[in-house]
């Protein structure tokens, strides 16, 4: 079976971190999503994006190819009901389109908005969808508890090294090349994550679900609250709590990140840090994309959701529920407003446009930094974000 998975009208909501990538593309728990339905199916995926994206995330089509919405993390039941299906059969659960069966033409011409033309098969099935970026975190604590179990069952853990202080020992997994030394591990509210490569430094306290990917490092005396995932390659400092970091991002020294999503490529200075609750308690509202207004998120708890390639100085304040472009250049005294714009350059004395060219000098400084290259198709894919975004910057 070909399987390609689908943005739905969902991709809009989850800007701006799905401008970069489609939602299958995010990492919610150990693994992205498109990731777990890779490892459930044990076959490679293909991609159904918005047209800008689909050079580099392109899809894949066969005679008969299955059609998975990229939002929903996947399960067993809805497994199941996904591997019935019969060709040109839909199948949907409330007003969600979850997966379709259809031939190389009609996936050529798929359109989710054209869905009744099929036979659709409609199921009372219980799953987790993100619609928002803060459903990232909200469900990041059973992302990683089902994570945990998908790539550890069977296996055994390295063994932990004397010199840590540990709890729930049978919760906590270290892959192949993982250096954990003099650090405090509770896994009783959760399990703890150690991806191949990745370092737990001295004084660190860590209390479960963590997910450290690959050469990911915790930097000595870090503060770890679940359910956090710190992404491949990222370097974190400080206090953080029930957030999560996509990859290759830095927040490397002190100060507080909390109920946060960070893309790739990010870099918070030394004392940047974010409010995650209001001072009413009240409940947090947020900007976004599709409606071009705020909206209340539902939740009490919500901190900062940052697109990829954006930096802040040091000693950078977010407000509650602050949203962040992609390549925004942030930083001065005081509180910056509360949705920041791509391609801003600024702080709370006022914002600029950041030119595309200093900002793809200092994409390619940084990634050379880890032996990568900014390609000239993550250029195209800046340069229409550049475009898109232009009329937020002009309000």
């Amino acid at each position: 079976m070909n399987y390609i998975l689908f943005d739905d009208e969902s991709w809009i909501n989850l800007l701006p971190l799905t401008f970069t990538r489609p939602a299958c593309e995010m990492r919610v728990g150990i693994l992205k999503i498109s990731e777990k339905w890779e490892k459930h199916l044990s076959e490679k995926i293909s991609f159904i994006t918005t047209d800008y994206l689909s050079e580099k995330y392109s899809k894949s089509v066969s005679n008969l190819n299955c059609l998975i919405n990229g939002s929903i993390l996947p399960n067993k039941l809805i497994i199941n009901e996904i591997l019935s299906l019969k060709p040109n059969e839909v199948l949907t659960s409330g007003n969600v389109v979850i997966a379709a069966l259809l031939d190389a033409n009609k996936t050529e011409n798929f359109n989710i908005n054209e869905i009744d033309k099929y036979k659709i098969i409609v199921k009372p099935l219980l799953f987790s969808k993100i619609n928002y970026p803060w459903d990232i975190f909200s469900n990041n604590d059973t992302a990683i508890i089902n994570d945990f179990e998908l790539l550890t069952k069977g296996r055994i853990s390295n063994p932990i090294s004397s010199t840590n202080q540990i709890s729930h020992a049978e919760r906590i997994f270290i892959e192949d090349g993982a250096t954990v030394e003099f650090a405090i591990l509770n896994a009783q509210s959760g399990p703890i994550y150690i991806g191949k490569d990745a370092e737990i430094m001295e004084g660190c306290m860590v209390r479960g679900p963590l997910a450290l990917c690959e050469h990911a490092v915790l930097k000595m005396g870090t503060k770890i609250y679940g359910a956090t995932t710190i992404g491949p390659h990222c370097k974190v400092g400080g206090e953080i709590n029930n957030s999560v970091l996509f990859a290759f991002s830095n927040k490397a020294h002190d100060g507080f990140l909390g109920n946060a999503v960070i893309g790739e490529w990010c870099n918070l200075g030394a004392d940047t840090n974010n409010s995650n609750l209001k001072n009413n308690y009240v409940q947090v509202k947020v900007w976004n994309y599709g409606k071009e207004r705020f909206i209340d998120s539902g939740l009490q708890f919500c901190g900062l959701i940052m697109g990829d390639h954006s930096k802040t100085a040091i000693g950078t304040m977010f407000n509650t529920g602050t949203v962040v472009g992609v390549n925004a250049n942030i930083f001065g005294a005081g509180f910056p407003r509360n949705f920041i714009p791509s391609f801003s350059w600024g702080g709370p004395s006022g914002i600029i446009t950041y030119g595309i060219e200093k900002a793809f000098e200092v994409a390619r400084i940084v990634m050379q930094r880890r032996k990568l290259q900014l390609s000239e198709t993550d250029e195209r894919i800046l340069k229409n974000i550049f475009e898109i975004t232009g009329k937020y910057r002009r309000l």
